[in-house]
């Protein structure tokens, strides 16, 4: 991570955390970030250095304007730099703690980055009609529920949990074949869509069991959003051919 004092003195202002709030997931202006704050352009100038200095934002320049946005991953190592050695020793005198199960979970996570905005992008995971287009299977969404039939026979079934426009989907989801190590139970996904500078880019958590079903995850989310990436902008475009995908037999990798 960043200088850790050097990060602690930058935040140490009110003023310059609320900044760096502002353009957490966002790229702005320095003159559409002054006017958010009833303070000098001087001021809120010197408070963007102080912040560039500590690493916890960047500037980047459009022809005469300076544009800043924050670096959160400036922030990934501060709570391990602050806490004791001993902040994750469970105590042992605990005695609630023996009348419940616990278990611990894995997560695959996938990610690509796209040419449409963030919200065409989020509408292309509620909308049937593109979601149909890009994936080139039909679709269907109604009452939160969601299902599907890719070209090899798999039906993919499941609900939107929570849908939050225009950054989070959390599902519950599951599907049948015969062929693939499915868990059995609906899985648990949680898709985010992230505004970039030009398109967004969209990041899937999956909840997974075992290896296999990390490896399995990994290339289904995989061929999800390399489709999304491929087709996303026409299947936005109303105008544009929708993509048909004939129908074809699953092949597997041989033992």
């Amino acid at each position: 991570m960043a200088d850790l004092d050097a990060v602690l003195g930058a935040l140490r202002a009110p003023a310059r955390r609320e900044i760096l709030g502002l353009i957490w997931q966002r790229e702005l202006p320095a003159g559409e970030i002054a006017a958010a704050f009833s303070l000098s352009a001087a001021t809120i100038s010197e408070h963007l250095a102080v912040l560039r200095r500590a690493g916890l934002i960047e500037m980047t320049r459009v022809g005469t304007s300076r544009r800043y946005r924050a670096r959160p991953e400036a922030l990934d190592g501060l709570h391990a730099a602050l806490e004791g050695a001993t902040k994750w020793v469970p105590a042992d005198d605990i005695a609630e703690r023996m009348l419940t199960d616990t278990t611990t979970h894995r997560a695959v996570i996938a990610s690509v980055e796209v040419d449409t905005d963030q919200p065409t992008t989020f509408a292309a995971f509620t909308d049937a009609v593109i979601y149909s287009r890009w994936l080139g299977a039909p679709v269907s969404i109604r009452d939160g529920r969601f299902a599907a039939t890719l070209e090899w026979g798999t039906e993919v079934r499941g609900r939107y949990e929570l849908v939050v426009a225009p950054q989070l989907i959390v599902m519950e989801w599951d599907f049948d074949d015969m062929t693939v190590p499915a868990p059995g139970r609906p899985m648990t996904g949680y898709l985010r869509v992230f505004p970039l500078q030009r398109g967004a880019r969209v990041e899937v958590q999956q909840l997974v069991d075992t290896a296999e079903h990390a490896a399995f995850m990994e290339a289904a989310w995989g061929m999800v959003l390399g489709r999304l990436k491929t087709g996303v902008v026409a299947a936005s475009n109303p105008a544009a051919p929708a993509l048909a995908r004939s129908r074809r037999t699953k092949t597997r990798r041989g033992a």
